[in-house]
């Protein structure tokens, strides 16, 4: 997939109004403050000699950062937010919002730009040792926790 591409999805997933009740349609996941999309998807497990797992994930890294380079463009340099304290305070009991709360199981970091009282976010899923990767864009009025 083309970062134009890309950056067009995301764009698209920036304009559109917010659900008032959980939905998912697709690579698409929304709800109230929030919309997370898989931008783009693996299609190997990463199965095997854990070298091909390696590349894949070297692979969305280098689309996403693609990405993140014409965002930075457009709105500056964009925070890193590592989401694994968020795992573990939600692993010890506190009730975490969405899309904090879907995102810190699979995603272990995420870029972030503060554009126009919304949250834009970057990230590479990780769902588990044999799944596949995933591109995901985060478009959320919902503060990190």
């Amino acid at each position: 997939m083309t970062t134009t591409r890309l950056l067009s999805d995301l764009d698209l997933l920036r304009s559109r109004e917010f659900p008032a009740r959980s939905e998912r349609y697709g690579p698409l996941g929304s709800g109230p403050g929030f919309h997370v999309a898989a931008l783009a998807t693996g299609e190997e497990s990463g199965e095997g000699d854990g070298s091909r797992r390696e590349e894949a994930e070297e692979q969305y890294e280098a689309e996403r950062d693609g990405l993140a380079a014409l965002l930075a463009a457009r709105w500056g340099a964009p925070d890193l937010m590592s989401l694994w304290s968020l795992l573990d305070r939600g692993a010890a009991g506190e009730e975490l919002p969405e899309p904090w709360s879907g995102l810190c199981g699979h995603v272990p970091d995420l870029m972030l730009w503060r554009v126009d009282a919304r949250w834009i976010g970057l990230g590479v899923a990780r769902w588990g040792e044999e799944a596949l990767f995933q591109l995901l864009a985060v478009v959320t009025e919902v503060d990190p926790p």
